[in-house]
């Protein structure tokens, strides 16, 4: 999806209702700026970077129980100290 903004004198530009409305943009939300190869990348600032990052990877697990092996590093941690 290409949309076409003007750049104002003050270097401010609209983001066009229906990219607002596709990636949930709301007045009082704060947007990332980065920049790569040239290139201006903009992303919504999750509220919560806890919730935003809950079960990322976590396929990554298999078939591991994530609770149960940080419970055994804990102990085994406890045995060194």
């Amino acid at each position: 999806m290409d949309e076409t903004v003007r750049v104002s004198e003050k270097g401010q530009i609209v983001i066009p209702k229906r990219v607002r409305d596709e990636i949930g943009i709301e007045t009082g939300d704060e947007l990332t700026l980065n920049l790569a190869d040239g290139k201006i990348i903009l992303r919504k600032k999750p509220r919560s970077y806890t919730n935003y990052m809950l079960g990322l990877h976590r396929e990554a697990w298999g078939s591991i129980d994530a609770t149960e092996h940080v419970e055994k590093e804990r102990k085994a941690w406890q045995k060194t100290e």
